[in-house]
């Protein structure tokens, strides 16, 4: 049966105190929705409708750039209203529909296949959890054959009801038809004066249709509204992609220091030294050793890689095989061939640098000249002296030497020496006659 998906992200988010929609802070480098998005994908779902308030233009461009269809809720009546503000745009869908929250990134895919899985022929499913502290979740009472009594929101319950710690975490699944026709009959005569999503178990129970529970981990139904539980997100994250990470193969000396990206990729035998960030899009092949309070983003490291410490691998940079980039050694959006070594104190900027050349320390690529940026091609063998400039656009060829303290302007040969420096000039005795005239201006004084 085909799957669809409403995601709610019209929610103010106010206690998020941000100028941006809650649903696009980031969790592990992606925005939350993205998460949620991405889990539902992992499920099969082939079509999803993300509910966004009337002002946020930047949450619905997300959305359609992740391929997902958008609508607007455009008054806060709950989320039964949220709801059926989708379901004109499903009108026409045979399959089943799960509802799913914009701001919950830690569910999986798993959990979501979960949910379909558990629907009874001709019902419905609903997600909970068992919670530690159920605080002020609404709660899933169940009747005497494990199935879904209904939902009470925690304004709404008794003081019994109140005492479960089975508590619901948002998520429903039905057959389409069947779900926008129970939404259409929710009313909002209850404390809030709103259209919960949680009556709809009550009323297919009125039609004998059976609700049954799919149970995650509490950690996974967690939702973000404010920055505190968005650090929680993510270091529930953070432990989940570590705890992967070193399963299949990798070695993390002090994993709790290491911060990984949702897409990172790491090869079996690779190693991260302490204090280590992975940005978005970086991929670390077999062999390779992160060393500490290296940062990468956006980069490839090619097997047996040396990086760091302290270095920085920046967007659209390529390490090849066996290279050394040492510390404080910044790279970006280069191609940096096998067996090179940039050992320390170096920027390569728009620069490709061919198989087992040597930058000196102190070298600077000068990409930029504040209107464009051009690149540097330094040839394989190369030998670049310490403190060198490379003025863009240049080259350098294969097996050419540049002095120490030189700036570079123009192409050099291969195999040539290139110098560019001002001559040495000694003027014997100067700087003692220097110092003597400098310490009787300071004793007259």
């Amino acid at each position: 049966m085909d799957r669809a998906a409403i995601i709610l992200a019209a929610g103010a988010g106010t206690r998020m105190k941000s100028a941006m929609p809650k649903v696009l802070h980031q969790v592990a480098g992606s925005p939350i929705l993205g998460h949620v998005i991405g889990a539902l994908k992992g499920a099969g779902v082939g079509r999803i409708v993300v509910v966004t308030a009337p002002d946020a233009h930047s949450v619905r461009a997300y959305a359609h750039a992740q391929g997902c269809e958008s609508v607007v809720q455009d008054k806060q009546l709950g989320t039964g209203h949220a709801v059926m503000a989708a379901a004109p745009s499903l009108k026409q869908f045979k399959g089943e529909v799960v509802v799913a929250y914009g701001d919950m990134p830690l569910l999986t895919a798993k959990a979501f296949a979960a949910a379909f899985a558990a629907r009874p022929s001709g019902g419905l499913a609903i997600v909970a959890f068992r919670a530690t502290d159920p605080g002020h979740y609404g709660r899933v009472l169940l009747d005497k054959k494990g199935m879904v009594d209904r939902i009470v929101e925690f304004k709404d319950a008794s003081a019994k009801e109140r005492k479960t710690d089975l508590c619901n975490a948002g998520l429903m699944v039905a057959e389409a038809k069947k779900f926008f026709a129970w939404g259409a009959r929710l009313d909002n005569r209850n404390a809030q004066k709103e259209f919960y999503l949680t009556d709809v178990p009550a009323l297919a129970k009125k039609d004998r249709a059976r609700a049954a529970v799919a149970l995650v981990k509490e950690s996974e139904a967690l939702g973000v509204n404010s920055r505190k539980e968005l650090s929680e997100a993510e270091r529930h994250m953070q432990d989940r992609l570590r705890e992967k990470a070193l399963a299949s193969g990798v070695t993390m000396t002090a994993p709790e220091t290491v911060f990984l990206s949702h897409d990172t990729v790491l090869a079996a035998d690779v190693e991260i030294e302490p204090f280590v960030v992975f940005g978005p899009g970086v991929a670390v092949e077999k062999g390779a050793r992160i060393r500490s309070h290296s940062h990468l983003e956006g980069a490839r490291v090619a097997a047996g890689a040396i990086i760091g410490p302290f270095a920085r691998l920046r967007p659209g940079t390529v390490i090849g095989e066996g290279t050394h980039i040492g510390n404080f050694v910044e790279v970006k959006n280069s191609a940096i061939a096998k067996g090179v070594k940039a050992n320390h104190l170096t920027y390569l900027g728009d620069a490709d640098v061919g198989a087992n050349a040597n930058i000196g320390a102190g070298t600077i690529t000068c990409n930029y000249d504040g209107f464009g940026k051009y690149r540097t091609e330094i040839g394989a063998g190369a030998f670049i002296g310490s403190d060198t400039a490379l003025v863009a656009p240049v080259k350098v060829g294969a097996g050419a030497i540049t002095g120490a303290g030189s700036v570079i302007t123009k192409d050099v040969a291969p195999d040539a020496l290139a110098v560019a420096r001002g001559a040495q000039v000694e003027k014997p005795g100067w700087a003692k006659r220097f110092r003597d005239i400098k310490r009787k201006k300071k004793d007259k004084k």
